[in-house]
């Protein structure tokens, strides 16, 4: 009998404790990602059967300030003074309810990312003296939508190269987004199938630039069987038979095996063969404005991505597109960088069309330029297809002199403006020739400079001319003089 007695008084007195002891639980609201410039409002649900004694709202702070607290204290309320007070901005408003209390975050930025806390104390029912406390947390994720992107071409301005591939590479810069966002390539409105190699998070150095390097001699275009539409011909264009094609599935690296290494290969197979099989290539015009090789019409694109932590804790992503290009193919092809992130409702895209400089525009500045004027040759634009806006990438420049040196000296001048200052009249007639290049192509044009004489350099010659007469009549008169004297004595 004890027993039982026993037990059943265990059970009162643990029931009796709790109910002068009191309950109280304590938890806030998930929230998904905030967009900054958002009200949020941060919502602390508890639930007690004793007295509330106060509310308290901490923002965690991410670095702790020497000689204080890492928590800030951003809301109290007092329930023994029926009173509450905000320890933030007055425009910044608290609704407080008594099982759930509310913090609203107007137009949350950057430094309100953080962790919040939500403390609750109630009055201990067998003491006035004592206070119960729980707390919840929440982590406020404050996302940020990218402020710029741009395609930019590396390593530009860069010559045309008729002889050798060349590998290009365009560069996507996001800044501004928080966290990374997600970045891919079109081309002509279609998602490119890139083959993705090593990503980095640092910054770029000269390691990352020596590994650019040679994944750029590694990822050199490959020779292929197709023969490629060629465009328009015009007088320049030379008569070449193809004899460059290979077997089924053999792939060679461009810069590693040329013509030439394909050639003896060919030989080599013929010799070994018992019985050649003969093969009628027909003539095919290729242009000497474009390499002559024969490259693949699908070409492999290969993907880098790097991003970097800014000071305002944003990122910066750069995403490289790397093939080996084809003037013939890629010339007024539309590329476009895409950019996902959960803080936008639709793609953010940023395109560039490649184009090859044509028919650039010259403007003479004077227009009638006289002996000892300075004179501005200058390319003012371009002749643009119909999908392209400019020139892209950015093209070189490079002027010569027909038949001599510049005025200077110099053999040539690199810029988009040729100055000649004081032309002599021995420019007259003189035929200046513009190479504009870039990757695609390249094209050249001419003018001729025609110079007038100056007749305010021609009175000031006539009255110097007329002024040396005089004084050298004046010196004979007197040497006459003087000779006669002479005789005379």
């Amino acid at each position: 009998m004890t027993g039982p007695l026993a037990f059943c008084c265990l059970l009162l007195s643990a029931h009796t404790l709790s109910l002068t002891a009191g309950y109280l639980t304590v938890s806030i609201e998930p929230l998904p990602h905030v967009v900054i410039g958002d009200t949020v409002t941060l919502k602390c649900n508890f639930q007690t059967d004793g007295n509330l004694r106060e509310i308290v709202w901490f923002r965690v702070s991410t670095q702790v300030i020497e000689g204080g607290s890492a928590k800030q204290k951003i809301f109290t309320y007092d329930a023994m003074y029926n009173t509450s007070y905000s320890h933030m901005e007055d425009n910044r408003r608290r609704e407080d309810l008594v099982y759930q209390s509310t913090v609203r975050l107007p137009e949350v930025q950057m430094e309100d990312d953080g962790l919040y806390e939500c403390h609750v104390g109630i009055y201990d029912r067998s003491s006035r003296d004592k206070v119960i406390l729980a707390s919840g947390s929440i982590i406020l994720t404050v996302i940020v939508p990218p402020k710029s992107i741009s395609v930019v071409a590396a390593n530009s301005p860069a010559p045309f190269s008729r002889y050798e591939a060349q590998n290009f590479t365009l560069v996507c810069i996001v800044t501004g987004a928080k966290p990374a966002p997600m970045v891919y390539f079109k081309r002509d409105g279609e998602l490119i199938d890139v083959v993705p190699t090593s990503q980095s998070s640092s910054s770029v150095g000269n390691q990352s630039k020596g590994q650019d390097k040679s994944q750029g001699r590694s990822q050199a275009g490959l020779w292929s069987s197709q023969v490629l539409t060629s465009r328009d011909l015009d007088d320049t264009k030379l008569h070449k038979s193809l004899s460059l094609l290979e077997e089924e599935g053999k792939l060679a690296r461009l810069g590693q095996d040329g013509p030439n290494g394909l050639e003896q290969d060919r030989g080599q197979r013929s010799e070994s063969d018992p019985k050649p099989t003969t093969e009628v290539i027909p003539e095919t015009v290729v242009s000497r404005e474009f390499p002559r090789w024969v490259q693949s019409s699908d070409p492999l694109y290969y993907f880098q991505h790097r991003q970097q932590a800014a000071g305002d804790g944003t990122m910066e992503v750069r995403a490289m597109l790397t093939w080996s290009l084809n003037p013939q193919l890629d010339n007024e092809a539309l590329f476009s960088c895409e950019v996902n992130h959960p803080a936008l409702s639709m793609p953010m895209q940023a395109e560039v069309t490649l184009a090859a400089p044509r028919g650039p525009k010259l403007s003479m500045s004077p227009s009638k330029a006289r002996v000892g004027d300075t004179v501005r040759i200058t390319v003012q634009g371009f002749q643009l297809g119909p999908s392209a806006s400019e020139v892209f990438p950015e093209p070189m420049f490079t002027w010569t002199k027909v038949g001599g040196r510049l005025l200077d000296g110099r053999e040539e001048h690199d810029g988009r403006e040729l100055v000649l200052e004081r032309v002599p009249a021995e420019l007259n007639g003189s035929m200046f020739r513009c190479t504009a290049q870039n990757p695609l192509g390249s094209t050249d044009t001419h003018t001729r400079l025609i110079v007038f004489d100056n007749p305010r350099l021609k009175k000031h010659f006539i009255a110097i001319d007329a002024a040396v007469s005089q004084r050298s009549l004046t010196l004979t008169s007197m040497l006459l003089l003087l000779r006669f004297t002479c005789e005379l004595t």
